[in-house]
């Protein structure tokens, strides 16, 4: 492999004289060149939108999204899926990020293992890869041999494959069944992949994981409704979303949440349509999840 001959290895010739410029001026050229990141990721929306789907498929069949990297890549990845349960009230089980080197490498580097493409399967076959499953695999340059054993042996088990990587045509890509490759063009730092590969890797995940949680009914409006009130942050956001899609005032949606079981969802669709716990949770169900749906389906009050 000539990794020389790589677009994300090539130098960029704005930042030749980087060691010689003043700090503004490295701030003003790592944010000029920044800004070339949402342009590339914008320019990958069908492709992305593919893999959008391909998520929601997988889990509505009862699937789990696995996420692949090394170095950088298996810490964006990783910093992703630790927002899920969070932010959208799933079962962690149902993401799952893994890293070269396993929890170890994401605070100390392990660049060796990034090589082991035996390592990169056998993860995929502890995990009980299976059809109904996608794995996405990150790594900016599309030849990271941990991240190619765990696609091959993904597909081997039928999983789908997702490749992210800033090189078209490269190994990942062709080993995926949808390739999202934005062109970031060459890092400010040559080969600094952390930098513009990465930060198109984090606005792509976010992108996946939020669009496939919106699909899945895990928001109403703009609220994310399944929240998972776990600390103090959290359950005051709790009520401020009750409040906001109600229009009751914070001391009513504390009160509402508590006869609602603690779950958000839940006290909008009671207070939205006048009903009780049993029957607002009962219509979810039948919503699958969507409150939208689900207050749509009882002819209820237009949402906020």
């Amino acid at each position: 492999m000539d990794y020389g001959a790589l677009p994300t290895e090539q130098r960029n010739p704005r930042s030749q004289d980087l060691d010689r410029r003043s700090v503004d001026d490295i701030l003003r050229l790592i944010n000029q060149e920044d800004r070339h990141v949402p342009e590339a990721v914008g320019a990958e929306i069908p492709h992305i939108a593919d893999a959008v789907r391909a998520i929601v498929r997988s889990l509505e069949a009862g699937g789990r999204v696995i996420y692949v990297g090394a170095g950088t890549s298996g810490r964006i990845g990783l910093l992703d899926a630790l927002e899920w349960a969070p932010t959208f009230g799933v079962d962690p089980s149902i993401i799952r990020p893994v890293v070269a080197g396993g929890v170890a490498a994401t605070i100390d580097s392990a660049a060796e293992v990034e090589d082991d493409t035996d390592a990169g399967a056998r993860e995929i076959a502890a995990l009980g890869t299976a059809q109904m499953d996608v794995v996405v695999g990150l790594a900016a340059s599309g030849v990271t041999p941990f991240v190619l054993g765990a696609v091959a042996e993904a597909k081997r088990r039928g999983a789908t494959v997702i490749g992210l990587t800033n090189v078209p045509g490269s190994p990942l890509a062709a080993a995926s069944q949808i390739a999202i490759t934005p062109l970031v063009g060459p890092e400010v730092i040559t080969g600094s992949t952390r930098m513009k590969a990465g930060t198109s890797q984090k606005l792509i995940l976010n992108m996946l994981s939020t669009a496939a949680m919106i699909l899945r009914g895990k928001v109403y409006s703009n609220l994310m409704v399944d929240v998972a009130p776990r600390n103090r942050k959290l359950v005051a956001r709790a009520h401020r979303i009750i409040a906001e899609a109600t229009g009751l005032s914070i001391p009513q949606s504390t009160k509402l949440l508590d006869q609602a079981g603690g779950q958000v969802k839940v006290a909008i669709v009671m207070a939205l349509g006048k009903i009780d716990r049993a029957t607002a949770e009962a219509r979810l169900q039948q919503a699958g999840g969507h409150v939208r749906r689900a207050l749509e389906a009882g002819h209820d009050a237009a949402p906020r």
